[in-house]
């Protein structure tokens, strides 16, 4: 994919996109219109109200595969345009508990002709209300390679030797993102960790030490009853347990996980279950 033809997915979508390591463009598009509660959280748009959508160039054409944020009253009108562009829908279902409004995530796959897979993206998502005005690089995704963030309440060193890596600010948010050791692939396609195949861990402070975490393991078959005892033991509540791809390989299973408390609290007990997993550490010290 040459810089035009990217010029021309970013005019499409309203909005440029970062260009990752792997080649693979993302787009985020945070639902900062709604203001959602949980436990008494205010949760960020980096947090877990961003939509994404990553564009991975094979020759001319693209594979995409995104997650949709949308309320009860949004899915179905969006759906309907995606279907018609040519999309498919990979799965619809929640990934929070408790949260008022609720909220859905819809996780999409599309191939072909870039331009014509971002105007039908940006078309579907003006069914809803998400903002389709540029947002600023604070908003992007997880590993879209933000821009600067607020300062993080939080001993973000002590963090990052709690999980075994360096993790990155972004929109107010401290992530972090774990690739799979292995390869994985969709439909006999790269699926590599910036199109949604890393374990994702997000710490929103909330004051004195404290944060809401949310996001999700990707887990194989096997890995999956290890790493849910391991966040029931540690008082850390399993939301979601589902599939994000039709035809991945490995399969892949995604556990999406909350829990308010003490922050290092929290990434001990996040560590051993990570620990269960088959992932890299990035940036390890």
């Amino acid at each position: 994919m040459t810089g035009d033809r990217w010029a021309a997915v970013d005019r499409s979508l309203g909005r440029t996109g970062t260009t990752q390591a792997d080649g693979v463009r993302r787009y985020g598009f945070p639902r900062s219109d709604l203001n959602v509660q949980l436990d008494g959280v205010t949760i960020k748009p980096a947090l877990a109200l961003g939509s994404w959508a990553a564009f991975h160039p094979m020759g001319d054409q693209v594979m995409v595969m995104g997650d949709l944020v949308l309320t009860h009253e949004e899915v179905n009108s969006v759906m309907s345009r995606l279907l018609a562009s040519g999309y498919t829908i990979t799965a619809l279902h929640n990934h929070l508990l408790r949260s008022a409004p609720a909220t859905m995530y819809m996780h999409i796959s599309g191939h072909g002709d870039p331009v014509k897979l971002a105007t039908a993206l940006r078309e579907a998502l003006s069914a809803s209300r998400t903002p389709l005005a540029a947002p600023s690089r604070d908003s992007q995704p997880p590993s879209a390679g933000a821009g600067s963030s607020p300062p993080i309440a939080l001993d973000t060193a002590a963090l990052d030797q709690l999980m075994g890596t360096k993790g990155k600010p972004n929109g107010g948010v401290y992530q972090f993102s774990f690739p799979r050791a292995e390869k994985p692939t969709d439909g006999g396609r790269p699926a590599p960790a910036s199109m949604g195949t890393a374990t994702a861990i997000n710490f929103q402070p909330t004051g004195s030490g404290r944060a809401a975490i949310t996001g999700d393991f990707v887990l194989t078959a096997a890995e999956v009853d290890p790493v849910l005892r391991e966040l029931r033991t540690n008082a850390i509540e399993v939301t979601a347990l589902h599939n994000h791809m039709l035809r991945d390989q490995p399969r892949l299973f995604f556990m999406h996980f909350w829990g308010h408390d003490d922050a290092a609290k929290l990434a001990r007990g996040l560590r051993a279950a990570l620990d269960k997993t088959n992932v890299t550490r990035p940036g390890a010290s």
